[in-house]
């Protein structure tokens, strides 16, 4: 068990450091972060789920179809997410209230359908598995999730620099120096 969980932690390590070593010069766009890190993340999240979870012949058998399911359904809910963080790059500084307002709308959306989609699928896991084995998917799902996030939050422009002007007002160009 303590050999799977240092393989497992080394695994997480070099994933969430791989985007390290592209060269300093080259600025990703948000698309390209985000297709590298989900195909990334699709390619490595069945090797990290084959050996966090150390699954028998049998729970293996019973495990790969369901997951499967829930992936074609979830990459659904990704593409979504996806597609409000392209929106958010591409109008980022000059966001207005409705567009922040409508972003932040779709991605609550998308977690309540995830945290839905998630219910849904840990129900077919328990009629085939222990509820210890899918609740130790679950958070190994989440694990890897927040590694993903991680990568991707780190590529988008920070908040704290958009620039706020109510509708209808103009702000003045602050004096130079």
């Amino acid at each position: 068990m303590i050999k799977n969980s240092g393989l497992l932690v080394v695994t997480f390590a070099t994933l969430a450091f791989c985007s390290l070593g592209r060269a300093q010069d080259q600025e990703p766009t948000i698309d390209s972060t985000i297709a590298v890190v989900r195909a990334n993340m699709q390619a490595d999240r069945t090797t990290l789920i084959t050996a966090g979870m150390n699954f028998s012949d049998k729970d293996g058998a019973a495990f790969w179809p369901i997951y499967r399911q829930y992936q074609y359904e979830r990459s659904r809910l990704d593409d979504r997410r996806s597609a409000v963080i392209k929106e958010y790059t591409q109008k980022y500084p000059n966001l207005t209230d409705a567009e922040a307002k409508a972003m932040t709308d779709e991605m609550f959306d998308c977690e309540s359908r995830l945290a839905e989609l998630k219910k849904k699928y840990y129900k077919k896991f328990n009629k085939v598995l222990p509820a210890l084995t899918v609740t130790k998917f679950f958070q190994l799902d989440r694990r890897i999730d927040l590694m993903m996030d991680m990568q991707v939050e780190a590529s988008l422009p920070p908040l704290t620099q958009a620039q706020y002007t109510p509708q209808g007002v103009t702000v003045a160009e602050p004096p130079q120096q």
